[in-house]
């Protein structure tokens, strides 16, 4: 929906708390929360995402859209900060808008990675701003330089430390922010962690848990089920962030060791982190040109449907999730919630969920013989592993449904209305 066209009927008396959400591709992390205020009469919900964004049943969306895209001879260096300001501009004419047909939000819960709430405080400046703080860069002790195989340049380094300028304007501008994980919260500089709550938004817990009568059926009609040799890696895109290159390297040794096993990858072949291959190929195609694995058991699913994945979990008897020192997947939350043996790597923030030998292993991200290890202990007595799959189920319900999550956005909306309140008197 354009600026042009948006309708804003049937506004609600003003006694209603009006909660504005904004995520370029909304609902991203805001799915359950917004949902759960929009289903409350107590509150008007409205969202802001980019123009093609999912939207979501029962919220109320309107898109903005860029005019342009940052300018080829701008700096590289400054590239991202350019199209922070773009957005920002497109999101601040959609909200003059948005104000002129009557909705004024008391509080503001947006993603500001990409620049759409640099100028939301011109246009509603009593307004309590939400950031959803996910991660500040670091050329140092995070994602950039840990792997060898892809080592950083001075160039890297300054392009990541020029992109730390979006990131302080958005700390500086919020009322309040939210970091999923104690590590991430970390990143961010000092001086702004009392502005920072740590609230992971959660995982569907009710549908992502075990299922004993699980059926997975891959391509080639084989039928797996619950007590299969199955190993499992799954990831948005299959790429080094999420360590892909070093699972492939361990699977020769895993399939020698495991004659009986099927191994399942789901995943698409563009890249969400990092950069790209020098040849232009995908890093499966990559992958798979340098090791050799035998197709009718090692398997590549591409995307697959929620459902599916789901079923993929349920069945697998060992999971692999590795990952550079990066924001911690879903994916992983849901391969415990469903009662997978997670073998994860010693990485942050992955060891603050899992704890090797109680819910999980543990294993060194480079160690692609540990990492065949831990899977061949795995597939030789599962049975030895269910009292840690069954603590690994308790563990995520305990900490991490989604349930948990609203709480803690619901008590943050109320304190940031406090103090508004208080500001105002």
């Amino acid at each position: 929906m354009s600026a042009e066209t948006i309708t804003l009927t049937g506004l609600p008396p003003r006694r209603a708390q009006r909660i504005l959400f904004i995520h370029q591709n909304f609902p991203g992390q805001f799915g359950r929360i917004a949902a759960s205020l929009a289903r409350d009469p107590r509150y008007d919900v409205l969202a802001v995402g980019k123009d093609g964004c999912p939207g979501l049943p029962g919220v109320r969306t309107v898109a903005c859209q860029l005019h342009r895209e940052p300018a080829p001879a701008t700096h590289h260096y400054a590239k991202p900060f350019e199209a922070g300001i773009l957005y920002g501009q497109a999101c601040l004419r959609l909200l003059i808008t948005v104000k002129e047909k009557g909705f004024v939000p008391d509080v503001i819960i947006a993603h500001p990675g990409w620049g759409e709430t640099l100028f939301v405080k011109e246009v509603f400046p009593h307004a309590r701003l939400i950031h959803f703080s996910e991660f500040y860069y670091h050329t140092d002790d995070a994602d950039v330089g840990f792997d060898p195989e892809f080592p950083s340049t001075i160039d890297d380094r300054a392009r990541v430390r020029a992109k730390n300028a979006l990131q302080l304007l958005n700390l500086e501008a919020c009322d309040l922010a939210v970091a999923p994980t104690q590590w991430q919260k970390s990143l961010h500089p000092r001086a702004y962690h009392d502005k920072i709550h740590l609230i992971h938004e959660g995982i569907d817990t009710d549908f992502m848990r075990p299922n004993p009568d699980a059926v997975f059926t891959l391509p080639n009609g084989k039928v797996l089920r619950p007590g299969d040799p199955v190993l499992t890696y799954v990831s948005r895109n299959l790429e080094p962030y999420r360590g892909f290159h070093i699972f492939m390297r361990a699977l020769p040794q895993i399939l020698a060791d495991n004659p009986g096993c099927d191994i399942v990858l789901a995943g698409g072949a563009d890249v969400s982190y990092g950069a790209r291959t020098a040849d232009g190929r995908s890093w499966r195609d990559t992958m798979l040109a340098e090791v050799k694995v035998d197709p009718e058991r090692v398997h590549f699913l591409d995307h697959i449907s929620y459902a599916r994945y789901r079923d993929l979990l349920q069945v697998s008897a060992a999971h692999v999730y590795l990952t550079y020192p990066f924001v911690l997947s879903w994916s992983m939350l849901e391969a415990m919630a469903c009662g997978c043996l997670v073998i994860g790597s010693d990485t942050a923030p992955v060891t603050e969920v899992l704890r090797d030998g109680d819910n999980g292993l543990l294993v060194d991200f480079f160690d692609t013989a540990a990492i065949a290890d831990k899977v061949c202990q795995a597939m030789r007595d599962p049975v030895k592993f269910y009292p840690m799959r069954e603590r690994t189920v308790s563990s995520i319900r305990e900490k991490y449904a989604f349930e948990q999550g609203i709480v803690g956005y619901r008590q943050l909306i109320r304190t940031v209305s406090v103090r508004g309140r208080t500001d105002a008197t």
